[in-house]
C-alpha cells in the first residue's frame, strides 16, 4: 500500500559524491535504482523540485532536469496539483531477489464468529478525541515525563473506585498498577510469583488460550483443572497441588457459567490452606443480561486476589490499556517487573481514559453495547433454536460470546473446517483444551464458540444458518 506523504513527504536520502561531478546524472541514478528496488514505489510522491535542491545544496535546475529526464524515461509521472510521482513499471532483472507484492483473489468478506472482539464500529472515537485533548490541554509540563512506576494516579483513583463501585470490590488506589491491557499484566504478575516461591498455577479446562504458554514462560508449572456447571472443580484443585490459580469467574471463559456461591467460599478456604493467591480475570463482567451481577472475588478477600481489568472487551484492543489490583506483598514486585520490562501505557492515554470515565462518557457507551449485544444475543439464539434444536446455546447470561453443543458424534473440528470453506469462521471448544504431560484432557461433548460481539444480526442468522449445514443438521 502506497503511503500517502503531505506536502512531498519527508526527506529524500540521496548521497551525491560531489568530488566526482555530474551531479544531475548522480540523482537520476540513484532515483532509478531506488525505483527499481522498490524502495520507492508505484504512486509515492517525491519531494518538489525546490525542497530537494535545498537538501541536496545543489542548484533547482540540476533538479529539474534530474525530474525531467526520469519522466522522459517513463520513470515519474507528472500531474499539475498532484507533484512528481513514482511510476508503475514492471519487474526487472536488478531488483532480483525482490518478490513483488501478491495479488489477493477478491472473495467476499467471512462471517467472523472469532472471541473476544468486541464491536469495533460502535467504539466511541468522539468521546476519546475529546479525552485526549482535553488531557493534551490541562496536563502539567512536569507530567510529561516519566509517571510513577504505578502508573497515572489520576487513572489509578479512577479505576480502583470503579472496580469498588461496580464490581463489589475493596482495592485503593495505592493497590493499582496501570498496565498495557490484561497480557502485560499477567506477565508481571506470574513472574512475580516464580520469584516468590511460587512453581505451580491451576488454570480452568477449558479457559483461555495461551494462559498456560504465557505460565511456562514465567517459570511456572501449569496444571489443569477442570470446569462443570459450577466452575472450576475446588476439589481437583486441592489435588492439584498448586498454590497460585487463574480464573474467569462471573463468566467464565469459554463456557460461560458463573463460580457458583459455594465454590467461591471453597476457593478462599483453599487459598488459606495453602496460603495461595487467586488471579482474577474480570474481562466482561460489565455485559451482563438475564441475572444479576456477581461480584468481584478481590472484593470478598483483598489479601488473597489480584485482580485484572482492561478495555479490550469494553472499548478495543487497540487502546492496550489494563489495570491490576493487586495486595501489598504482591503489588511491589508486579511493580518491579513492569519497570524492569516496560514503562506501561503513555501516560497521555492513561489520562484520556480516566477522563473518559470520571465524566460518565465510559458508562454512556458501556450501556449502549450492552443493549447492542443483547439484541445480537437474543437472534443468535433464536438462530440456533430454528436451524438446530432447543436448548443447543449455552453461556447466554452475560459476555459477548455462547457455546454452540453440536449433534451428538459430531466431529467440531470438521464442522469448523466446513464452516471455512462456506464463509464462516469459528472456533471448536477444543481450542480451549490442554494436556499437561502425563494428563490428558477430559473428553468433552463437541461444540462450537460463537464469538457474536463484532457480528451484526444479520451475518448472524446467515452465519448459523451455514454452520447447521456444516454439522449436517435437516432444515
Amino acid at each position: 500500500m502506497t503511503v500517502e506523504w503531505a506536502r512531498g513527504g519527508p526527506d529524500l536520502l540521496v548521497l551525491l559524491d560531489r568530488d566526482a561531478g555530474g551531479l544531475g546524472s548522480q540523482i537520476q541514478d540513484h532515483l532509478r535504482a531506488a525505483i527499481r528496488e522498490r524502495r520507492l514505489v508505484s504512486g509515492e510522491r517525491l519531494p518538489s523540485t525546490r525542497r530537494l535542491a535545498a537538501l541536496l545544496g545543489v542548484a533547482r535546475g540540476t533538479v529539474v532536469e534530474a525530474y525531467e529526464q526520469l519522466l522522459a524515461e517513463g520513470y515519474v509521472l507528472s500531474t499539475v496539483g498532484s507533484g512528481t510521482r513514482v511510476a508503475a513499471i514492471p519487474p526487472s532483472e536488478e531488483v532480483s531477489g525482490h518478490a513483488p507484492e501478491p495479488v489477493s483473489a477478491v472473495s467476499p468478506r467471512p462471517i467472523d464468529f472469532e472471541y473476544g472482539i468486541p464491536d469495533l464500529r460502535t467504539v466511541p472515537l468522539s468521546d476519546w478525541s475529546w479525552a485526549v485533548s482535553k488531557a493534551t490541554q490541562t496536563l502539567p509540563t512536569a507530567a510529561l515525563g516519566d509517571d510513577d512506576p504505578a502508573g497515572w494516579r489520576h487513572l489509578r483513583d479512577v479505576v480502583s473506585a470503579y472496580h469498588r463501585r461496580v464490581r463489589a470490590g475493596s482495592a485503593t488506589t495505592d493497590d493499582t498498577v496501570i498496565v498495557a491491557g490484561f497480557r502485560q499484566g499477567l506477565t508481571f504478575a506470574l513472574a512475580t510469583l516464580a520469584r516468590r516461591g511460587i512453581h505451580r498455577i491451576a488454570l480452568e479446562d477449558p479457559g483461555p488460550r495461551d494462559h498456560d504458554v504465557i505460565a511456562q514462560r514465567a517459570g511456572l508449572e501449569a496444571v489443569p483443572v477442570p470446569v462443570d456447571a459450577e466452575g472450576l472443580d475446588v476439589g481437583r484443585l486441592r489435588d492439584s497441588g498448586a498454590r497460585a490459580v487463574l480464573l474467569t469467574p462471573a463468566h467464565q471463559c469459554p463456557t460461560g457459567v458463573a463460580l457458583g456461591p459455594s465454590r467461591r467460599r471453597d476457593l478462599m478456604a483453599w487459598a488459606e490452606e495453602v496460603d495461595g493467591v487467586i488471579l482474577e480475570d474480570d474481562y466482561d463482567a460489565e455485559f451482563r443480561y438475564d441475572r444479576q451481577p456477581v461480584g468481584s472475588l478481590q472484593g470478598l478477600n483483598p489479601r488473597r486476589v489480584i485482580a485484572f481489568g482492561s478495555v479490550s472487551k469494553t472499548l478495543a484492543p487497540a487502546l492496550r490499556l489494563g489495570w491490576v489490583l493487586a495486595p501489598p506483598q504482591w503489588r511491589d514486585g508486579i511493580i518491579e517487573e513492569k519497570q524492569l520490562t516496560s514503562r506501561g501505557a503513555p501516560s497521555l492515554d492513561q489520562e484520556a481514559l480516566a477522563l473518559l470515565m470520571e465524566t460518565g462518557r465510559f458508562d454512556r457507551h458501556l450501556r449502549r453495547a450492552r443493549e447492542v449485544y443483547r439484541a445480537r444475543r437474543d437472534v443468535l439464539a433464536a438462530e440456533v433454536d430454528r436451524a438446530f434444536e432447543p436448548g443447543r446455546l449455552t453461556g447466554l447470561a452475560a459476555g459477548c460470546h455462547a457455546v454452540l453443543q453440536l449433534p451428538a458424534g459430531a466431529d467440531e473440528r470438521a464442522v469448523s473446517a466446513t464452516a471455512a470453506t462456506l464463509g464462516v469462521v469459528v472456533n471448536t471448544l477444543g481450542r480451549y483444551r490442554f494436556s499437561a504431560e502425563g494428563r490428558p484432557a477430559e473428553p468433552l461433548a463437541p461444540a462450537l464458540v460463537i464469538g457474536f460481539g463484532n457480528v451484526d444480526e444479520a451475518r448472524i442468522r446467515d452465519g448459523v444458518r451455514i454452520l447447521a449445514a456444516a454439522a449436517g443438521v435437516q432444515p
